[in-house]
């Protein structure tokens, strides 16, 4: 039987359900309704589990935001969203909140009643703004992605397809729930009908005890994660049964460096399973055990093309920019004025750059990010991706200046300490003069943003300094 656990209780799938049907009438009772804007702001846990689907359940309009954002981050949503209510899990989530009306997760899960019978989601399915999501902003203002519940829902059942979860499976995520990967996991749970273990995930040490304790079949992180979970197990061999048990070890939000690859197949005879997508078009594709080849091949419905500057399609195996067709295209996204701003369909342009191989597998190298030097035209994440493959694990920041248009800093992740200029005679050999970093800074990691990601709005500023 499908259960949904933490670190101090559990229930059934059916219990937890009869909670979050509950929760929908106590809101209906306080004069929330199908399509009002309910925005959630706390951190993951059964009661957010329990939340999102009460929100389903009730047919609202749901609107997703990181519970550590700061008071004016959460205002600019809520003025946008043309939020009703807000569903916060403690005081200082609501007070950052007002004046929109906040109600206290705890205090809402007393004040209702179990009503068995399950949850119903068509309602919600129907809404146009079903969910809305801010997008990661590593680099500038965050975007809110509208999309339909329907959508978001098919696009879940590809995924469950293409990585053949079943009822039996156990889902790990160390991931915030309020964003578009954490989510998925929660709800891919629910649809399959399988277990969902709520790990501490910013306690690596508890989450991986947690996840093995209850078995977990798939785990699912980002790449740092994955960096800080070999690092602990190392430590703590006790704490590999987590990662041993797992049938799947998937990997998202961040591009996946090589290095760490060939660790894990070394340590745990298993590859990373890379996937990828994003908030605007959810899952696009995912390496599977069967075929653990970069992104591997995109999912039922979704087509891929790689093109060149002037759009003409490019051969297997060189490299472009990705675009995507697919039937899961956001309805649009909010303006300033609160507005959706509807999304025109066709192909979708990702600002990614990546290849097709022979196979059809998909390789991602990173953002399409065009700097100007020496009178070329640089791309940072292309040669990110060419000192990837030479052992070097690199975030390259361009800095503009007046001489060369501009300067270039790679910060290189490296836990043994090597002297910078180890590092830049090791990309010199492999990169053309004109690609050459100017300054090298040695980190043992990168900055981190709260999904995970390297924080690019903070390598720019240490960038600027260095």
């Amino acid at each position: 039987m499908a259960t949904i656990c933490g670190t101090d209780a559990a229930y059934t799938l059916d219990e937890l359900e009869a909670d979050a049907a509950g929760i929908a009438a106590e809101l209906t009772a306080r004069g929330l309704g199908r399509g009002d804007r309910v925005l959630l702001k706390a951190d993951n846990s059964i009661g957010y589990v329990t939340a999102v689907l009460a929100l389903v359940h009730l047919g609202a309009s749901i609107v997703l935001i990181d519970h550590r954002d700061s008071p004016a981050a959460t205002c600019d949503v809520l003025s946008r969203a043309k939020v009703k209510a807000c569903l916060v899990d403690d005081a200082a989530a609501a007070a950052s909140v007002a004046p929109v009306p906040a109600i206290l997760l705890p205090e809402l899960a007393a004040a209702a009643r179990p009503v068995p019978g399950g949850v119903d989601a068509g309602a919600w399915a129907a809404l146009p703004d079903g969910l809305l999501m801010s997008s990661s902003g590593s680099t500038g203002r965050p975007k809110v992605v509208v999309k339909s519940g329907a959508v978001f829902l098919a696009n879940l059942r590809r995924t469950a397809d293409t990585l053949g979860y079943t009822r039996s499976d156990v889902l790990a995520p160390f991931l915030p729930f309020s964003h578009q990967y954490g989510l998925s996991i929660v709800l891919l749970a629910w649809l399959v009908r399988c277990s969902l273990v709520v790990v501490p995930y910013r306690r690596l040490d508890h989450a991986l005890g947690l996840a093995g304790l209850r078995g977990a079949t798939v785990l699912d992180a980002a790449p740092s994660t994955y960096r800080s979970m070999l690092n602990i197990t190392r430590q703590r061999p006790v704490l590999r049964a987590a990662l041993q048990r797992a049938r799947m070890l998937c990997v998202g939000a961040a591009p996946l460096n090589h290095r760490l690859v060939a660790e894990y197949r070394a340590e745990f005879g298993k590859p990373l399973l890379d996937g990828y997508g994003s908030t605007e078009l959810g899952n696009i594709s995912f390496a599977v055990p069967g075929n653990p080849v970069a992104t591997g091949r995109p999912v039922r419905g979704v087509h891929v093309r790689v093109v060149d500057d002037s759009d003409v399609a490019v051969a297997p195996g060189e490299v472009g920019e990705l675009l995507v067709r697919t039937p899961d295209l956001p309805t649009g996204v909010l303006d300033d004025a609160g507005e959706v701003a509807p999304e025109p369909g066709g192909w979708f342009r990702t600002g990614d750059f990546g290849l097709l191989d022979g196979a059809g597998n998909l390789h991602v190298l990173g953002r399409k990010r065009a700097v100007h030097r020496m009178g070329y035209t640089l791309y940072p994440d292309m040669i990110e991706a060419r000192v990837a493959e030479a052992g070097c694990c690199a975030k390259v920041v361009a800095v503009p200046d007046e001489r060369h248009g501009s300067r270039l800093v790679a910060f290189v992740e490296d836990e043994a300490g090597h002297a910078p200029a180890y590092w830049r005679e090791r990309m010199a050999r492999i990169l053309p003069p004109y690609e050459v970093p100017n300054r090298v800074v040695v980190v043992d990691s990168f900055p981190l943003n709260r999904n995970g990601k390297p924080d690019g709005r903070r390598l720019e500023e240490l960038a600027a300094t260095a």
